[in-house]
């Protein structure tokens, strides 16, 4: 028989031997609970002292089982008598012991774990008053003392985090909630289900918006998996995600991301069986592309809209679409401008934000019509070009500097006279070359023709 005090390995390499203490468990178990029972919690400490002592007799012995329910029942005795200093102390004991069994360690947790948490769940349990707030802060604070860095235990870390997390927003402290959730990666975890994670990542996301952390919670949100949260069953996660990302893109002031996430919610299947949660969200897609920068991505995204069937029922969406796809001046403000700016999407972030938002919609316009005319002018007279897009030259010369700046057009002006260049000076060796492309080409439709009429008269 092993000697007392190890446990594992013999000095010969092999496992130690497990005595059978099931017998005397029992005895010492009905014992302490009489002692509880008859004296009541006075008599605690002697109850749990008795427990002490077979707790290492089961440990050194390697007797798991009954290792097990001696820890549970010291932890059942300290409830009921309601001693929660107690409790904790006996918690901590237990779980620090020397070479103390994986197994006991898991029981004492699973164990503790109901009376400050919802069954399953993350949610603390509702308390009274400022005393039990306090001991269930302590015990759920204790419990994840025991499960750091335990790989066992990591689903069980995840739900106090959570619930510590919870308590501190509860209490009004956003920043210390996102903190106690960050430490947690929670994406390294393997005992958690995909589903659990983002729940998780999620939640990070949305305190450490709170507390106006965007560079971290830019951060948080590349954890997540795209294609996870596209999976079918993952709805409500992603209408959530793409929600906290235009709270991010919002303060970024980024239009075109602002439409991205607008546009998955969208296409969510939970969001297109509801007539109004799809109109608003196809709603804030088209304002926000309207507001975009224009790119190749921005015309394919718009163009794509175009041909969604559920675009006809938004008169305003529709006739704003069409007037951005068509190569010609629009007049501001829109016909529907009115109803366009006092989206919903619009007006979140503050009256400062919706100013800039409206001044930027005018710019787009503006930009719109400069693109345009450069399509079907080479030169323009600046007067002319202001005149037939209700500017001042003033405004439209300060326009044009910053598209040629960004690369957006191509224009020289000529100041002294007043000419506005839109079309580049080739140089003669270009010049040569579109020559020589055109005749090619006009070679090659009188051959391909000739042949044709070859070919018809060979078939009469």
């Amino acid at each position: 028989m092993p000697m007392e005090g190890q446990s594992g390995a013999a000095a010969g390499g092999q496992l130690e031997d497990r005595i059978d203490l099931s017998a005397e468990t029992d005895a010492k178990l009905e014992q302490a609970k009489s002692l509880v029972a008859a004296s009541g919690p006075d008599s605690l400490r002697e109850a749990l002292a008795l427990l002490a002592a077979l707790e290492k007799r089961c440990r050194v012995g390697n007797d798991t089982p009954s290792l097990v329910r001696v820890c549970e029942t010291s932890l059942q005795l300290c409830k009921d008598c309601n001693d929660d200093e107690a409790l904790v102390a006996t918690l901590k004991n237990l779980a620090t012991r020397r070479s103390q069994k994986t197994k006991a360690v898991s029981a004492l947790v699973q164990k503790a774990m109901p009376w400050v948490l919802e069954e399953n769940g993350y949610k603390p349990l509702p308390v009274q008053n400022e005393e039990q707030k306090a001991i269930r802060e302590k015990l759920v604070v204790s419990l994840m003392d025991i499960t750091d860095g335990k790989i066992f235990l990591e689903a069980e870390r995840a739900r106090l985090t959570r619930a510590l997390a919870t308590i501190k927003e509860e209490d009004g402290d956003i920043a210390a909630a996102a903190e106690v959730l960050q430490d947690v990666h929670v994406e390294t975890y393997g005992s958690l289900s995909k589903r659990e994670k983002v729940e998780f990542i999620l939640e990070q996301m949305r305190l450490t918006l709170g507390k106006k952390d965007y560079i971290r919670a830019a951060i948080v949100a590349g954890k997540i998996n795209r294609k996870a949260i596209a999976e079918e069953g993952m709805e409500g996660e992603k209408i959530k995600f793409f929600t906290l990302m235009t709270e991010y893109h919002r303060y970024q002031k980024d239009a075109f991301e602002l439409a991205k996430d607008y546009h998955s919610i969208y296409s969510t299947s939970t969001v297109q069986a509801d007539d109004a949660q799809w109109k608003e969200a196809l709603q804030s897609s088209v304002i926000f592309l309207a507001l975009s920068p224009f790119s190749n991505e921005q015309q394919d995204m718009m163009n794509r809209i175009n041909l969604d069937p559920n675009l006809e029922k938004i008169e305003s969406c529709r006739e704003a679409v069409k007037l951005l796809l068509k190569k010609e001046i629009i007049n501001y403000p829109l016909p529907h401008q009115a109803e366009l700016e006092a989206m919903s999407a619009l007006t979140l972030g503050g009256p400062d934000l919706t100013a800039h938002w409206h001044k930027v919609f005018n710019t787009r316009i503006v930009q719109h019509n400069v693109r345009v005319a450069a399509l079907y002018y080479r030169r323009i007279h600046g007067k002319r070009l202001a005149q037939l897009l209700g500017l001042d030259p003033a405004d439209l010369e300060a326009e044009i500097s910053n598209m040629v700046s960004d690369g957006s057009v191509y224009a020289k002006i000529d100041r002294p006279n007043d000419i506005i260049w839109f079309a580049q000076k080739k140089s003669p060796e270009a010049v040569l070359s579109d020559w020589a492309a055109d005749i090619s080409s006009l070679l090659h439709l009188v051959e391909s023709t000739t042949h044709l009429i070859h070919k018809e008269n060979m078939t009469q």
